[in-house]
């Protein structure tokens, strides 16, 4: 029995890999409020992280950069180098709604047992709407000429790799992700994997 082969577009697409850096802190994040829409800026903690991944990332030629239009998401783009990242508003974080700027301990207080991941989100997004948006930039990225870095949210990020490998938003639940750090969602000949993960 022949092997299947792999076709000209699934080579194509396998070059193009996924980068994902998270952005650095903020007073939120450090202190575990749930931050979508509120526009923080970074941290002076955050800020030298940030300016840490300049080394991280100065060896890889990407064919296309994108970043959040938050401003904690821009500016760790601009510290890490990427000065003229592109601005994807199909980037920002999950809008938690009537829940921004809560801890999950707060919330459960009302919701016991809340988790993003299952709601509810009063005010907020759907994971249905979370991955109508996040589906494009997939598309987006795996359409770009080599490899991509999106600068992004830990929520939305988590949510990003999941679609990638064609699972459900939900499924973003098994990723932990901390502040300013790199992930690269990449192929297995024509499967798609996750290489590295939270480093």
């Amino acid at each position: 029995m022949m092997a299947t082969m792999t076709s000209d577009r699934e080579i194509v697409s396998a070059a193009t890999d996924m980068w994902l850096v998270r952005h650095g802190e903020t007073e939120w994040s450090r202190d575990g409020r749930h931050t979508s829409t509120t526009d923080l800026p970074l941290t002076e903690e955050g800020r030298r992280v940030a300016e840490g991944l300049r080394s991280r990332l100065d060896d890889d030629q990407f064919a296309l950069v994108l970043t959040s239009p938050r401003q904690r998401a821009r500016d760790t783009a601009i510290l890490a180098g990427y000065p003229d990242a592109e601005v994807d508003e199909d980037l920002v974080e999950w809008d938690y709604g009537d829940l921004e700027g809560l801890t999950t301990e707060q919330i459960r207080e009302t919701y016991p047992g809340w988790t993003i991941w299952e709601g509810p989100v009063p005010g907020g997004e759907t994971p249905q709407q979370v991955s109508a948006r996040l589906d494009r930039v997939v598309a987006r990225c795996r359409a770009a000429d080599g490899r991509v870095l999106v600068f992004g949210h830990g929520h939305c990020l988590r949510a990003l790799a999941a679609r990638w490998l064609g699972a459900p938003v939900v499924d973003g639940r098994l990723l932990r992700l901390e502040t300013a750090t790199v992930s690269v969602m990449s192929w297995e000949r024509e499967t798609p994997v996750v290489e590295r993960w939270n480093v």
